[in-house]
């Protein structure tokens, strides 16, 4: 080794310095290959780490931000649904409402000649009931049923009404009333699924 030391210094001063010079880049040139591109390469890796935990961060910051928001918004979904559950019932509610319609009848001063449900008519969510009514009693006496059932919190409506047989009893006029109740109800699971299936096949 101090010979090619004591070479390389008795060189003229022109070949020691080019010497020098390609030491240097050599030196220079293993740096790089070892060192920098190893490191360069583990921040990059670093980076892209940080640049998707940033993203994440900023994503949760922004669901935090609106998290009151969210909530008014599932509370008033949450009441609608209530709303609309107390409108249509299951099938399980539907005789209980046909009585309080019957009920209702009674309260109001009538006879109930006829009190019929119709077969269900499945639509896509939901069911239609028809019930066949004819209730015998004062014209006020009907108006006012027709008023509670409308007051009822399940969705009833009233059509073709029908007034017949009017027959004067002292100051007060009796009659008879014939109408089409429909309520309605929400299909199960199940039971949309039959259905779909059903008009899959009709189709």
């Amino acid at each position: 080794m101090n010979g090619l030391l004591d070479r390389i210094f008795g060189l003229p001063k022109q070949q020691r310095t080019m010497i020098l010079g390609v030491v240097i880049v050599v030196l220079l040139a293993l740096s790089y290959v070892f060192v920098y591109s190893a490191r360069a390469a583990r921040i990059a890796d670093l980076s892209e780490q940080i640049k998707n935990v940033t993203a994440e961060r900023d994503k949760k910051k922004a669901l935090a931000a609106n998290l009151p928001k969210l909530k008014q918004q599932l509370q008033q979904l949450d009441g609608m649904l209530k709303e609309a559950l107390a409108q249509l019932p299951d099938r399980k509610e539907i005789p209980d409402l046909l009585s309080s319609i019957s009920t209702k009848a009674r309260e109001s001063g009538l006879e109930i000649l006829v009190f019929r449900p119709r077969a269900e008519t499945p639509k896509d969510f939901y069911a239609e009931i028809p019930v066949d009514i004819t209730v015998k009693g004062g014209f006020h006496n009907v108006v006012a049923f027709f008023d509670e059932v409308g007051k009822l919190t399940r969705l009833v409506n009233i059509n073709n009404i029908e007034f017949k047989n009017p027959k004067l009893s002292g100051d007060q006029m009796i009659m008879e009333a014939s109408t089409l109740a429909t309520t309605f109800r929400f299909l199960g699971e199940a039971e949309r699924a039959k259905l779909v299936a059903t008009k899959g096949a009709k189709k």
